[in-house]
């Protein structure tokens, strides 16, 4: 008997938002989700140089003598939180413009 019965507008809308939602968060997972993956790489790379004395004496002779351990921190931490929030909004609007061609090919 439910089927005969036709969806309001109200409904009808109700269920498009649901998948407005359900399709925002599974974008911005997927932007998270990259963003930690470029901020770990981008810790390492940059930790590597500035944290190994050999590494950062032999190509940056200043940085022993200048750079002490809450400079290094800070140098590392900047590099990662940059990697993250570049590559987070590059993949959320990414997948929202995929999408998006997606819906408008689908109307």
């Amino acid at each position: 008997m439910a089927k005969n019965v036709a969806q309001s507008p109200l409904e009808t809308s109700m269920s498009s938002l649901d998948q407005r939602l359900a399709m925002a968060k599974r974008c911005s997972h997927e932007g998270v989700v990259a963003g930690a993956k470029a901020a770990v790489l981008a810790s390492i790379a940059t930790a590597i140089p500035t944290v190994s004395s050999f590494a950062s004496a032999r190509m940056l002779p200043w940085a022993r003598a200048n750079l002490n351990h809450t400079a290094q921190a800070l140098i590392i931490s900047t590099v990662a939180g940059a990697a993250y929030f570049i590559v987070a909004d590059k993949t959320v609007l990414a997948t929202a413009r995929k999408n998006s061609f997606k819906h408008a090919s689908n109307n």
